[in-house]
């Protein structure tokens, strides 16, 4: 759900001003594809677009087409990108054929709207949506559990069970290429993953390569530092938010920022007192998950030390065994091996570390794999 941050920004301002538009989504995919299921793009009737459905050979066709195409309700186009493919050959030599669906404000509106909320609140989402028939186009949107919808309402009971179960079933499954499936007419799933939410807890001249990055993959970026001429927005104009942070003297203070168990934290403040702190505040509470990711800059003693200084702050034991369980919670030092030796492409590291662990991806060479 990253790609998603262009096109909500274009759809608020289509939306207020009653400007048409035409929302394509990959449903499908049969072969190779740059871009996968639930791939989106926004297409507004005064020439505007946001977000891809290819790496570049499919867009102008689809823009020029598009309110033609749909002229007459929601459509499911196959398009291909095999050079030697005949019926619609667009040279890009991936070599597989999307199913697209295209569809105007009527039936687009709500799901956007659906989208939207998940977006700001970075929830997970899972969506069923049939790809054929009378009801092309109607949807079941689960959101953890607390925004179910159904469009339209009047679907026979037997196929909006079916969307909703679904749905449901696709809000907890980390498998975004879902084939599509036959309940009675074809029902494409998708799981749209939550908005990764990074908090940097440091403002040096290192988070600002760190923010940019994150901010260009569409991540949401909150920066807190307890020096408050270095946590200023001016500074880091593409963070989210950014706080100054104040060190208490209790260490189970709560940290100004709403962070989720999905969200990724990185501790690097180069300050040892607000490190130490930070951590404890993060595993303070015994009933709160922590985040998923909490990555330490520096060497692996220093955050034994800083470990020892939190499970001292907490009034913990600080044996060796549990310093060493809590350091194998942690990624430390942060980042991939890419022998990185400057902000940016320790940024980079960082960045590929969080990402390869959101999607439990191998991180090998693709050559590898593929």
């Amino acid at each position: 759900m990253n790609d998603l941050g262009p096109i909500l920004a274009l759809w608020h301002q289509l939306e207020p001003a009653h400007i048409d538009y035409v929302l394509a989504t990959i449903l499908h995919v049969d072969g190779p594809s740059y871009r996968k299921v639930g791939a989106r793009m926004l297409v507004s009737s005064d020439g505007r677009r946001a977000g891809t459905i290819s790496g570049g050979c499919l867009e102008d066709e689809l823009a020029r087409r598009a309110f033609w195409l749909t002229q007459n309700g929601p459509i499911v186009e196959k398009f291909s990108t095999r050079e030697d493919d005949g019926e619609r050959p667009y040279g890009s030599g991936c070599g597989g054929t999307l199913h697209i669906l295209l569809e105007q404000h009527t039936t687009a509106q709500p799901t956007l709207e659906a989208l939207d909320f998940a977006y700001t609140h970075r929830l997970p989402a899972g969506i069923a949506t049939i790809a054929q028939g009378e009801h092309i186009a109607c949807r079941a949107i689960a959101i953890q559990q607390a925004h179910l919808s159904i469009y339209p309402v009047d679907l026979a009971p037997d196929l909006a069970q079916a969307l909703t179960w679904y749905s449901s079933q696709a809000l907890h499954s980390p498998q975004q290429n879902k084939p599509i499936v036959d309940e009675p007419v074809k029902i494409s799933i998708e799981h749209a993953p939550a908005r990764t939410g990074l908090f940097i807890f440091g403002a040096g001249n290192d988070a600002q390569p760190l923010t940019r990055i994150a901010h260009e993959l569409g991540w949401f970026v909150a920066v807190a530092d307890g020096r408050s001429h270095l946590a200023t927005p001016e500074r880091l104009p593409q963070a989210d938010l950014v706080l100054p942070l104040t060190i208490t003297d209790h260490p189970a203070a709560p940290l100004p920022c709403d962070i989720k168990p999905t969200d990724a934290v990185v501790v690097m403040t180069h300050s040892f007192d607000q490190d130490a702190r930070i951590l404890a505040a993060l595993f303070s509470n015994p009933q709160l998950p922590p985040p998923k990711f909490v990555g330490v800059l520096g060497p692996k003693r220093r955050t034994r030390e800083l470990l020892e200084e939190a499970t001292r702050l907490l009034n913990l034991p600080a044996t060796p065994a549990h310093i060493d369980e809590w350091l194998a919670s942690l990624h430390s030092p942060v980042g991939l091996d890419l022998a990185a030796a400057d902000p940016a492409a320790i940024a980079l590291s960082i960045l590929a570390e969080i990402e390869q662990q959101q999607y439990n991806a191998s991180a090998r060479p693709l050559r590898e794999v593929r």
